[in-house]
């Protein structure tokens, strides 16, 4: 009997042994299935911030792709990014990037881009960019982004345009944008840091500059998830605040609600600030010679509306892209986006 017990046991311990083999490799087959499933939802997410709406037309490719992190983090690498616009003609490519996430949070993504970068235009714009240092987060909410942010040291751009010829080129020590759904808004900020912008044939040098925009959308948290594909037609907003910052106490600051209508003008009630009028003035016209007269007009103008002093604010109307200043004082048209 003794034995008999023993045997009995030995073979519910084998049973049992071999049940809970069993059971890890189930598991583990299930984890790595989810993790290659979670590495398609990595790629998605990262596409799309980078632009593709599928929906929209867009395309996004991922070539030489890799996967990397199992089993604890999602790792994903792609020699070259290109993402297409097929209906507005406008193609863009990166060299080297690489996405990861933590394993428990798929949809809290971490990337960075190595440069160059080029975007393209049916329209002949060309645009080639390089960086010292691209990182970006993003957070996924379904197959959709809720909340993005990137941040870009040594910015260096040229901007060439083949049917005229123009070209310039634009540099910028750090920049930052933000962009996150408040319901069914978009918040959107913006900051770049000394920068500064060198026009072909244009002798004189633009002063270095730093400007910060806090912009809301209304109704168009859809523009981060790729549900919305009306761009900016039919958009209301409200501008928080934009200000350029030419050192030396010289800054502009404008803020108020704005509006496009469906053919792409911009109307708006915003209000304008201008510090240090007069060496804005001179800075201006150290920029633009040509234009002295009616620099030192404009200046004149404000510093009446200031009493005087050397900071004013005005009202400045955008109607249809017709543009006064007080309500009375045309300043002139802006072309529709």
């Amino acid at each position: 009997m003794a034995a008999s017990s023993q045997s009995v046991a030995s073979g519910k311990g084998k049973r049992m042994w071999l049940i809970g083999l069993g059971l890890i490799v189930i598991l583990a087959a299930l984890y790595t299935g989810g993790w290659f499933y979670a590495t398609t939802l990595v790629k998605a997410n990262v596409l799309k911030a980078l632009g593709q709406q599928n929906a929209a037309g867009i395309s996004g490719e991922c070539a030489d792709m890799g996967f990397s992190g199992f089993p604890f983090k999602i790792g994903l690498s792609c020699a070259k990014v290109t993402i297409d616009d097929h209906v507005k003609g406008v193609s863009v490519s990166f060299d080297n990037l690489h996405a990861s996430a933590p394993v428990y949070l798929p949809n809290h993504i971490a990337w960075n881009l190595k440069s160059p970068a080029e975007f393209r235009t049916a329209q002949g714009l060309t645009v080639s960019a390089e960086w010292t240092d691209l990182q970006s987060s993003l957070v996924a909410k379904g197959r959709g982004i809720s909340q993005s942010q990137t941040a870009i040291d040594g910015l260096k751009a040229n901007i060439l345009s083949s049917f005229t010829g123009q070209s310039a080129n634009v540099t910028a020590a750090h920049t930052e944008m933000h962009a996150r759904q408040n319901g069914d808004d978009l918040d959107v900020a913006i900051a770049i840091e000394n920068a500064n912008a060198v026009i072909k044939d244009f002798a004189q040098t633009l002063p270095t500059a730093s400007t910060s925009a806090d912009i809301t959308l209304i109704g168009k948290a859809g523009l981060l998830d790729g549900t919305d594909g009306h761009g900016l037609y039919g958009t209301a907003g409200v501008l928080r605040q934009v200000v350029i910052d030419i050192g030396d106490g010289r800054t502009m600051t404008l803020s108020g609600p704005f509006s496009f209508d469906d053919q792409g003008f911009l109307s708006g009630k915003f209000k304008l600030e201008i510090n240090q009028i007069g060496p804005w003035g001179d800075s201006l016209k150290a920029t633009i010679p040509a234009a002295k007269n009616m620099i030192d007009t404009a200046a004149k103008l404000l510093k009446s509306l200031a009493a005087g002093g050397d900071k004013v604010s005005v009202d400045l109307t955008a109607d249809r892209g017709r543009l006064s200043l007080s309500g009375f004082i045309p300043l002139g048209k802006i072309p529709p986006i």
